[in-house]
């Protein structure tokens, strides 16, 4: 016989009724307090920071749980943005299709840009795609330092195998006003 399958909905369920206990043992906390010794208001602190302790725990085994399910490792594909170092353009916004299906767009915030500019990494995309050849094609649009508008849009082609796909979109300025966009893998 098999073992019964857990599903997110029983997790979160399961979560939802934790967190009940919680609240719940929380508010008898005071009237035992006032009733109690400080050592029974320590050792109910300690319950509940153990309880509170297994909820986080419950909460991040659920993530993974949920990530493993919405994203199988054999269909994942994850697409990350980086520019190239020492580029000082100001990039407005990305955007990206797979096989001609608009999967990402994104409008850059000064504190992204300038985390971006110092070398940190976006991932601006995890979804799921099957196995064989697809079509990339990235826009992008920004302003270079003198104030001439940026933009471009390039089309790549990938092979997804079987393991996950990590690929990084790679942007630098040119002074012709075209983007000059990149393609790699991980």
């Amino acid at each position: 016989m098999e073992p019964p399958l857990v599903t997110l909905s029983t997790c979160r369920q399961l979560l939802a009724l934790t967190l009940l206990f919680v609240a719940s043992w929380l508010a008898v906390v005071p009237g035992v307090a006032r009733a109690g010794s400080r050592e029974q208001m320590r050792s109910l602190d300690e319950q509940v920071q153990e309880v509170k302790s297994d909820v986080l725990s419950i909460a991040a085994q659920l993530d993974r749980l949920e990530e493993r399910l919405l994203y199988p490792s054999n269909t994942q594909v994850a697409l990350f943005v980086s520019l190239v170092e020492g580029e000082d353009f100001r990039l407005d916004s990305v955007q990206i299709q797979i096989d001609g299906e608009p999967v990402a767009h994104h409008i850059y915030s000064f504190k992204e840009l300038e985390a971006l500019q110092k070398g940190g990494v976006q991932r601006i995309y995890t979804g799921n795609i099957s196995t064989g050849e697809h079509q990339l094609q990235v826009t992008v649009a920004g302003k270079l330092p003198g104030g001439r508008d940026l933009g471009g849009t390039e089309s790549f082609r990938f092979n997804k195998d079987i393991e996950p796909k990590l690929v990084e979109i790679t942007l630098a300025g040119r002074v012709s006003g075209a983007a000059s966009i990149e393609l790699g893998e991980w």
